[in-house]
């Protein structure tokens, strides 16, 4: 509910221009410098209604016409974004804002408006980049400088659609975790107030410096509540990188699963410190494996940050250059001892579509765990409106052949490209129990 309240001119005052002969503190100068750089994003998604209930059977779509053709519906999203680079018109924002959108618009301070080109997204940190045509914008960098809790900060964005607006607070935390849905979490937490809209937005210091990128508030009515997330600039200028670069991010892997440590784990390692991680599988070619590393080992220090618990080394390890050489510091039987070993990408864990054939461009695909019953190749992710979501292919389907040759793995399935001689490309899926036929021509 909006009220005003109506006062007289003998109840009201102005606040005075200075005090003590010192003007007071205002944001303003900061802002002037900043806000130019942060833009508003609006996304049009097509949904299609469906009026048969054979719709998504890439079987029936192919072969068989429908009595109507599907209706459309218009989806339309709002949220916000920041221009970090103007010289080539590079946007970064939340993975969320335009994942799966048809269309994307920015809006810039001064009003003008653009259509905006994806370069890539990473569900895991929930960022993407988008680009817009480099005309006179301005630009607000990244900037990582020993962040602290009880710094003032101030958000800008888009909150509910209503424009450009400013609120500020402090830092109440850092490396916040536990947040649904994302792999990599090591959040700043600002009491600084967050709304639906002012996703992807900036999150600046005092000095008006990039120091994150809002990305979700914790609320259980909908509205700010004092409790909201950015993505550090650290993570995001990682992020960014290797999206400009790949289109993707590229991820090392350490090649061990891990549990955190129990009263009763420590006691049974004979350990008194209650950080770190212990390995519960490794990979037999992995580089700690070569260096080593045993199952039971407890994992406390790796390019020299520490282990708490899974998810920061899921955090350190998910942002880790490839092909880079590190150490990792580990205890067996209360001994220190410390492994240097190599990062390197595991393509038979992991791998997006477009590094096997351009027409798999959208398409994620996955190990399946050894311990399952299930033979093929997970596809994790499809991204709306490539090729293979128009050939009917989704997130949860099992690829178990391409081109009528079985795959039981992900290493098999690379195995069988290049298969640019091939005029289409037919998979055989399961998806919930059913088998089915998927063509990308």
């Amino acid at each position: 509910m909006l009220s005003c309240c109506m006062l007289s001119g003998t109840a009201s005052a102005s606040l005075p221009a200075a005090v003590d002969g010192q003007p007071l503190p205002s944001l303003a100068p900061i802002l002037e410098d900043v806000t130019p750089a942060v833009v508003n994003i609006s996304t049009r998604t097509r949904v299609q209604v469906r009026t048969s209930p054979f719709f998504d059977d890439p079987f029936f779509r192919r072969f068989f016409d429908f009595p109507s053709a599907p209706r459309e519906r218009i989806q339309q999203s709002l949220g916000s974004g920041v221009i970090v680079d103007a010289d080539a018109g590079y946007i970064l924002t939340n993975n969320h804002v335009i994942d799966g959108a048809d269309d994307i618009a920015v809006t810039l301070q001064d009003g003008r408006e653009f259509v905006a080109e994806f370069i890539g997204s990473d569900r895991d940190t929930d960022l993407a980049v988008i680009r817009i045509e480099p005309k006179d914008l301005a630009e607000l960098p990244l900037h990582d400088d020993g962040l602290r809790v009880g710094d003032f900060v101030v958000a800008v964005g888009n909150p509910f659609g209503l424009g450009q607006t400013v609120t500020s607070g402090i830092v109440s935390a850092l490396g916040r975790s536990g947040l649904r849905g994302l792999e990599y979490q090591n959040f700043i937490q600002t009491d600084a107030s967050i709304n639906p809209g002012n996703s992807g937005g900036a999150l600046i210091d005092l000095a008006g410096r990039l120091i994150g990128i809002n990305t979700a508030i914790f609320t259980p009515s909908g509205g700010n509540v004092g409790i909201g997330f950015a993505i550090p600039a650290s993570t995001a200028d990682y992020v960014m990188q290797q999206l400009i670069a790949f289109g993707e991010v590229r991820r090392g892997s350490l090649g061990v699963e891990v549990q955190d440590l129990t009263a009763e784990l420590r006691e049974a390692l004979a350990l008194d410190r209650i950080d770190g991680v212990v390995i519960t599988r490794l990979a037999e070619d992995s580089a700690l494996a070569d260096a080593g590393v045993r199952v039971g080992d407890v994992i406390i220090e790796v390019d020299q940050r520490p282990i708490d618990n899974i998810q920061s080394l899921r955090n350190i390890e998910g942002l880790l250059g490839i092909d880079r050489e590190i150490d990792v510091v580990y205890t067996r039987s209360g001994e220190e001892r410390k492994a240097r070993v190599r990062i390197e990408e595991d393509l038979n864990a992991r791998i997006s579509g477009r590094r096997l054939d351009d027409r798999l461009d959208g398409l994620v695909l996955v190990r399946i765990p050894e311990r399952s019953r299930i033979t093929g190749v997970l596809i994790e992710e499809v991204r709306r409106n490539s090729d293979a979501w128009d050939a009917g292919l989704r997130s949860g389907d099992v690829i178990v052949a391409i081109n009528r040759r079985a795959v039981g793995s992900l290493s098999e399935f690379r195995d069988e490209f290049p298969v640019a001689e091939s005029n289409e490309l037919a998979f055989e899926i399961r998806r919930r129990g059913r088998a089915y036929l998927a063509v990308i021509e």
